[in-house]
């Protein structure tokens, strides 16, 4: 019960900076698929593609970060942290930023092409993936309080809604901005389940109980 209200609680504090990111990141995409219709390009997809290519990577680095922070700044244990950091990015930035808005796009009648980067583009995913868990290491030392955590949080969630809109608009669901209230619902679904369970669920289910009756004594 102590953990699950420990979860509850860290959750809870990191949604309003989700729901803030989630919208700055459609507001992002609205506004570069306007300037690709302004100056008339003809396959917008594919410049939307190379966006996502940079997005995604970068969003396995924030997202190891975050998760591996997380985990770091309560349990100093180096390789269960490094698995907790890998497992919990990798896996869970997949759901965020391709099955869902696979899925998602599918639901509102595009037909969908399924792109796994980190199988087509091993060499472009990994270093990021790598870095981003060395840096949770350093994170906890560097930014010692929770507001630090929840910065890297931040920058994740905002780079895993670019991320997710732009599969979505370029691998099958091009008219996204005609049906934007139901791809800011899914959107919304796609980038806070998977962010806030890579975050803030999925290294705390693996932290010590001894650790969590520590730090709430401390609190």
């Amino acid at each position: 019960m102590r953990k699950i209200k420990f979860i509850g609680d860290s959750l809870a504090h990191h949604l309003p900076f989700s729901v803030l990111s989630v919208t700055i990141g459609i507001i992002f995409a609205g506004i570069l698929t306007f300037f690709t219709e302004i100056i008339e390009i003809v396959e917008p997809s594919e410049y939307f593609r190379e966006i996502f290519h940079l997005f995604h990577p970068t969003h396995m680095l924030f997202s190891a970060l975050a998760t591996t922070a997380m985990f770091w700044k309560y349990e100093r244990r180096f390789f269960k942290a490094f698995i907790v950091g890998i497992v919990g990015s990798a896996g869970i930035c997949g759901i965020s930023d391709i099955f869902m808005p696979f899925f998602s796009g599918f639901l509102l009648g595009a037909k969908m092409e399924l792109h796994i980067c980190i199988i087509h583009h091993p060499e472009m995913v990994l270093p990021f993936l790598f870095l981003g868990v060395f840096m949770g290491y350093v994170a906890p030392e560097t930014l010692e309080k929770t507001e630090g955590v929840i910065f890297s949080h931040s920058l994740h969630v905002f780079v895993s809604s670019v991320a997710s809109i732009f599969y979505l608009i370029s691998f099958g669901f091009f008219d996204w901005i005609h049906k934007v209230g139901a791809v800011l619902i899914y959107m919304v679904l796609s980038v806070i389940i998977p962010c806030c369970t890579s975050d803030i669920i999925f290294p705390l289910l693996f932290i010590s109980k001894k650790e969590i009756i520590k730090e709430n004594h401390f609190h």
